[in-house]
């Protein structure tokens, strides 16, 4: 079905005869028109639903006032939380967001970034997706002249800012308060090792394990364990071993730990008495399941407060050839009855 035609200023000035000049200056409030002749073409601008073109507008000034924001999942509260942080900041200085979804695929991504570049949004904001493998599109943002801030899940070798959290020390924290529960074979669930997050969190597993003498079991270490099913699996081939694992740390994601509860209630394994389960994110169902998630808050909203605030610090540098810089954003860890085994 063909869409009806946008009104310009130029329907305006032909309808009443006008210079679209004239009319341009009427629509902006210039001091520089009559008062009967901005009231006529304001009336006729309504008449004929003229909506100013922002987007021709900023191009005009130099400058366009949206952020276009690429995350690999907008249904996960982590990501909302994050874009809603930015919104806070972006709104209150009179910018607009974009909202991509990659849904964990590079081309994907690629292709997102391409409609922003074109676009011509001033920032863009990236997680990078769980298979991404190149960073020339990221480079080719900064070829644009376009800022770019990752956040999360970033290209390490990339110059830009940089928001992160401390995944590795969360992680240790995380391994250690299950020792400390008392638990003695703790299995990691971990994510694409070609994202420098999961890599952090494994290394976070490790160094806890090896600071209480306690072995590194490669078979209670299962790869790309990083959604509910794919928790699910992992959860039913690490149950299986002969000498099954008495603690879970789902170091990718909550959805994966839910997986990991759903497997043991079919099993019915008792947790946290014979199975502590430990997750990532802090999403919102970890407050409701029986028992409650233990988990990490990685203080996403803070997170998307933060890059919005970098990015308007930024632009109002006078400092040429500042270097870029990494924020580092501590995560907290939620310890709830999964994994209090302790105090059953």
């Amino acid at each position: 079905m063909k869409q009806p035609k946008r009104a310009t200023i130029y329907d305006i000035a032909k309808k009443l005869n006008l210079n679209p000049s004239s009319v341009s200056r009427a629509l902006n409030h210039s001091k520089n028109i009559s008062t009967a002749t901005r009231e006529l073409i304001l009336k006729t601008a309504e008449e004929l639903n003229y909506k100013a073109n922002s987007m021709a507008s900023n191009l005009r000034k130099g400058h366009n006032r949206t952020i276009g924001v690429v995350v690999p999942r907008i249904n996960q509260n982590f990501f909302a939380n994050v874009i809603a942080g930015i919104e806070e900041i972006t709104y209150q200085q009179g910018y607009n967001l974009i909202i991509c979804q990659s849904n964990e695929l590079a081309a994907r991504e690629i292709k997102c970034i391409n409609t922003l570049v074109n676009q011509d949004v001033s920032c863009i904001i990236i997680s990078v997706s769980a298979d991404f493998e190149s960073d020339d599109h990221l480079k080719n943002i900064k070829e644009q002249g376009i800022s770019l801030i990752q956040f999360d899940r970033v290209a390490d070798e990339l110059d830009t800012f940089k928001v992160t959290n401390d995944n590795e020390s969360a992680s240790r924290e995380a391994v250690e308060h299950l020792i400390a529960e008392g638990y003695k074979r703790i299995a990691l669930l971990e994510g694409p090792q070609n994202l420098n997050i999961f890599r952090q969190r494994k290394a976070g597993y490790l160094k806890a394990l090896r600071k209480n003498g306690m072995p590194v079991i490669p078979e209670l270490i299962v790869e790309n364990a990083w959604t509910k099913d794919l928790g699910a699996i992992a959860t039913r081939k690490l149950l299986g071993l002969p000498n099954p694992p008495d603690a879970i740390f789902a170091s990718t994601s909550d959805f994966a730990a839910l997986g990991v509860l759903e497997v043991a209630n079919e099993m019915n394994i008792s947790v946290p008495r014979d199975l502590g389960i430990c997750g990532y994110s802090n999403e919102s169902f970890t407050e409701i399941t029986t028992p409650m998630l233990t988990t990490i808050d990685q203080h996403s909203t803070l997170m998307g407060k933060t890059i919005a605030q970098l990015y308007f610090q930024e632009l109002g540098s006078v400092t040429n050839g500042r270097k870029d810089k990494v924020v580092n954003i501590q995560p907290e860890l939620i310890i709830r009855k999964s994994t209090l085994k302790s105090k059953i």
